[in-house]
């Protein structure tokens, strides 16, 4: 299959554009409030996307192992500052903040290198004309499951804190009286990757399959990486959610088997 390239002007990104103008413009015709957000989402879109593109040029030029894993700690560290930030409670003194960026760093390193080490193995395999892309599509699919997860299970002890506090009462051990919210929060923190996998190829062509198909690669060829990355994110999101839920629900108990909701901000 011949590689068909198709540049784009800053005239169709302009284009394009339009399309937020209108979701703003149906923003304040309905008085939703969202076209502040929608205006500073766009911008740091195209002021982040930008400065990345000068920095993986120049990381791409380099290929040093260095300059790989700060760029790699560089984006960790923002991704759990970001899965952090969604959160409606929040533990006091950077809790939230550490598990959320620990279980990220974790997940991320765990599955990109089984990835570059197994399956992709270029040369030197920390290449990073493979290995930033390769995590940056993992962090940010695996920041959801993050998010998602702490959140659900913060709201949900919140809200049972009565029913947990008197299964304690009654001599549960901690880890039993909090179970089922364990199993729900994980539940939701994965739900969007298996909706993903579930839709894709039916209703759905993911993103790294369309950006191959259009830069001219096989589709077939195109399949096999788009399979390959929603397995590596799956497993990844299911890793990290699993950690920071895990953390979390030990943060908010204590070796006295007591529910410590006071460690909230």
């Amino acid at each position: 299959m011949s590689s068909v390239y198709i540049q784009l002007s800053y005239f169709d990104l302009m284009m394009a554009s339009i399309l937020l103008l209108l979701a703003g413009g149906l923003s304040i015709g309905l008085k939703l409030g969202l076209e502040k957000m929608l205006g500073i989402a766009a911008l740091r879109t195209v002021v982040q996307l930008s400065l990345i593109g000068l920095v993986l040029k120049l990381l791409f030029q380099t290929t040093s192992p260095w300059w790989t894993l700060l760029a790699a700690v560089f984006m960790m560290g923002f991704a759990g500052r970001e899965a952090m930030a969604r959160q409606t409670l929040k533990l006091r003194g950077g809790w939230s903040l550490g598990i959320a960026t620990l279980s990220l760093m974790l997940a991320g390193t765990v599955v990109t290198t089984l990835a570059l080490t197994t399956a992709i193995r270029p040369e030197p395999w920390y290449d990073p004309r493979f290995a930033i892309p390769l995590l940056g599509m993992v962090l940010g699919n695996t920041l959801n499951g993050v998010a998602v997860g702490m959140d659900r299970l913060s709201a949900t002890l919140k809200r049972e804190k009565i029913a947990i506090e008197a299964r304690l009462a009654l001599g549960h051990a901690r880890r039993d009286a909090v179970r089922p919210y364990v199993r729900e929060a994980m539940r939701a923190g994965v739900m969007h990757i298996i909706n993903a996998m579930s839709a894709a190829g039916l209703i759905s062509i993911p993103g790294m399959m369309t950006g191959q198909i259009l830069a001219g690669v096989d589709p077939t060829q195109a399949v096999k990486y788009q399979i390959l990355i929603m397995f590596l994110i799956a497993g990844s999101t299911s890793l990290g959610a699993l950690t920071a839920i895990l953390a979390l629900s030990n943060r908010l108990s204590d070796d006295r088997d007591r529910l410590r909701l006071d460690r909230f901000r």
